[in-house]
């Protein structure tokens, strides 16, 4: 069975985002991961010092097939350092993973499977 981990930014952390919502359509995805026999997971970090360690412990929870990376992250100047920091700790700690991004939640099963 093949396995994604999904990593995005805590939207409990941005301020004026309705987080309910956003866990809403990530938690459709991961629904859509498991109708498709795909193992999923998420994780999601703010720009301290828990990234790292919280990164680490999920990237080597098992041997994922693909880590996808939120749009969120990728696409706010501010979080480039924690966007650098993730696909290098990725590479490090999963090496064997694809390194996929989405554009926005809503899309991150298309982004996983083109390296499914």
């Amino acid at each position: 069975m093949s396995s994604v981990l999904v990593v995005g930014y805590d939207p409990q952390a941005i301020p004026g985002v309705d987080a309910e919502a956003v866990y809403a359509v990530l938690d459709a995805q991961l629904d859509r991961f498991a109708e498709l026999d795909v193992e999923a997971a998420m994780t999601v970090v703010v720009h301290d010092e828990s990234a790292e360690p919280t990164l680490v412990e999920s990237l080597t929870e098992r041997p994922w097939d693909v880590v996808v990376v939120g749009g969120g992250i990728r696409k706010t100047e501010q979080l480039l350092p924690l966007f650098e920091q993730i696909v290098n700790l990725t590479r490090r700690h999963a090496p064997q993973a694809a390194i996929a991004f989405n554009s926005n939640g809503g899309d991150t099963v298309e982004a996983a499977r083109r390296w499914l």
